[in-house]
């Protein structure tokens, strides 16, 4: 199937875009890897698309006063190539290694990507751990929110009508900051079963460990540096970490099933065993 007839604007500010999207009859469109399938099978009919990529504001990037800021338009591909700032050690990039497949990287924006709000996507998930926040812009200004209330729930967010995704800004970590990330996929490229988190810096009085790809938006947990310091007691057995987050996971997610469970579990507890593996040597293995 092909896409319903629509007209296509490439304006050439931010200013001049968000001129275009305000009387709420066109769509922005980023690298078009989560609209475009959504086009070709008529899930979404816009009379017109207001292409994003190429506007200079929304592919800029830079550190600034302990903040990291990543235009909305950046690649998956430049966050995994290094060619843009990381004040994560390490994490962004890592992230997005794993993100589908290269061409998709290519082309796929992190604020596309935030948009579309899939509860399994690696930047929806590793941005809310990292406590992360993004810059909505309109005709009407300017505002900032969290990732974890810019997502209300399974491919949907706050974003309001007129408004685009302008940047995505980041506590620049100090040298103590420690992370672990872990996905559960069938295969390579594709959307996670299950994801892991873990990200802490005490110097910023970070820490916040995170459940992801579940049904609405990921979840953090409560009493993260509690729930730690009782998985590192019981580090020693690695079924013992399990059965304890099994039982921490199932009282988050009353609902679900054991596999569902044991899967999150697992995740959770290969992520966290990442990141005592680099407060040992600096470095881990995926």
């Amino acid at each position: 199937m092909k896409a319903a007839p629509f007209a296509w604007q490439r304006p050439a500010s931010l200013n001049e875009a968000l001129g275009a999207l305000a009387p709420g009859q066109a769509s922005a469109i980023g690298g078009g890897q989560s609209l475009g399938p959504m086009l070709n099978l008529r899930l979404a009919r816009p009379a017109a698309l207001v292409e994003l990529r190429r506007l200079p504001e929304l592919r800029a990037s830079g550190v600034d006063r302990g903040v990291l800021r990543l235009g909305a338009a950046v690649t998956h591909a430049e966050i995994e190539d290094g060619l843009v700032p990381d004040t994560t050690h390490g994490m962004l990039p890592w992230v997005a290694r794993s993100i589908a497949y290269r061409a998709i990287r290519n082309r796929g924006t992190i604020g596309g990507s935030l948009c579309h709000a899939d509860p399994a996507a690696d930047w929806v998930n590793s941005l809310m751990v990292l406590g992360a926040k993004v810059e909505l812009a309109s005709t009407a200004g300017r505002r900032q929110v969290p990732v974890e209330d810019f997502m209300r729930g399974a491919y949907a967010t706050d974003l309001q009508p007129g408004e685009v995704l302008a940047a995505v800004e980041l506590p620049a970590f100090g040298p103590g900051m420690r992370w672990g990330w872990n996905k559960i996929c069938a295969k390579v490229g594709e959307f996670a079963d299950a994801i892991g988190a873990v990200v802490v810096d005490p110097a910023l009085g970070h820490c916040r460990l995170l459940v992801g790809a579940v049904e609405a938006r990921p979840v953090l947990l409560p009493e993260p540096q509690a729930l730690l310091d009782r998985v590192s007691e019981s580090s020693i057995d690695a079924s013992a970490t399990i059965d304890l987050l099994e039982d921490v996971i199932s009282g988050v997610f009353a609902a679900h099933d054991a596999v569902f469970v044991h899967q999150h579990a697992v995740a959770l507890a290969r992520a966290i065993a990442q990141f005592h593996a680099r407060g040992a040597s600096g470095t881990a293995q995926p």
